[in-house]
């Protein structure tokens, strides 16, 4: 199974899109797997169901911190490379689906709002729409991984 199968199977057992894809990585990022799926929790949703940025995105912006973000003793150096992987994360997602605000992703219908709601469920959003962009931000999160393993390979 690959990590895109790995994150959908989690989405299908009805965790967020950002638990999906964080725990998707999980032997990347050296979480423990429901510490993976706790942290994530709050981001589904937009986060916390607001919908601002795309639950499946934040999940993808903490692998890569926790792959290439600055810890207590290392350079800043690392916190530009995180920044730099991001906005390359979100670039690419951008032009993929056209937005990374999670409301514009679903038709801007408002999931707080009952009717709303219902019609994301009757249209199979959740199940078509927010399974693409799961899959998008693993396979983006992936290529990000493994085109700087490349460089650094390259430099040593």
């Amino acid at each position: 199974m690959d990590r895109s199968e790995k994150a959908l199977e989690y989405f299908d057992n009805k965790f967020n899109c950002s638990q999906s894809v964080l725990t998707a990585f999980i032997n990347e990022s050296g979480l423990s797997e429901d510490d993976s799926l706790r942290v994530a929790c709050a981001f589904g949703g937009g986060i916390g169901r607001q919908q601002h940025t795309c639950g499946a995105l934040t999940g993808a912006a903490m692998v890569l911190g926790l792959v290439f973000g600055k810890g207590k003793n290392d350079s800043d150096d690392k916190k530009l490379d995180s920044y730099a992987n991001t906005v390359e994360l979100f670039d690419e997602f951008t032009r993929l689906n056209g937005s990374t605000n999670c409301r514009k992703l679903l038709n801007d219908l408002n999931m707080r709002d009952a009717g709303d709601l219902e019609l994301i469920n009757e249209l199979g959003l959740f199940n078509t729409s927010c399974r693409k962009y799961v899959a998008d931000a693993v396979r983006l999160t992936e290529k990000i991984i493994e085109n700087n393993r490349l460089i650094e390979d390259g430099k040593h």
